[in-house]
């Protein structure tokens, strides 16, 4: 539940330091300034993970979600279940855990 903010905190930059602000702002992929700004006061920083694996792990479960699907629409209908498409997604099942394992072998390193 987000809290209601009631105070405020105001400041003024220059021209100069304003460019700046909203240049880390982009490299952080952020477009909100003042949930900027307050993350950055309060914690001090802002991680950014890029993980190539996540995207493709995200693919992965996208691709085998709606296979099951596909698969529970046609049993619903009173339709079978065949055996290659079980194997099918069982092998993305088992892709999606090396990956996650990569994953958070890599989160383990951040400090």
């Amino acid at each position: 539940m987000t809290k209601e903010k009631t105070s405020g905190i105001y400041f003024k930059v220059t021209n100069e330091e304003r460019a700046l602000i909203e240049q880390k702002m982009a490299l952080a992929g952020v477009r909100n300034m003042s949930g900027y700004i307050r993350k950055m006061c309060i914690d001090g920083y802002i991680v950014q993970l890029q993980i190539k694996e996540l995207d493709e792990c995200a693919k992965l479960l996208r691709y085998t979600s709606n296979n099951v699907n596909q698969i529970a629409r046609r049993v619903n209908a009173g339709g079978g279940v065949y055996p290659d498409e079980v194997d099918e997604i069982c092998g993305k099942l088992t892709e999606v855990g090396g990956l996650f394992g990569n994953i958070l072998e890599q989160l383990s390193k951040i400090q």
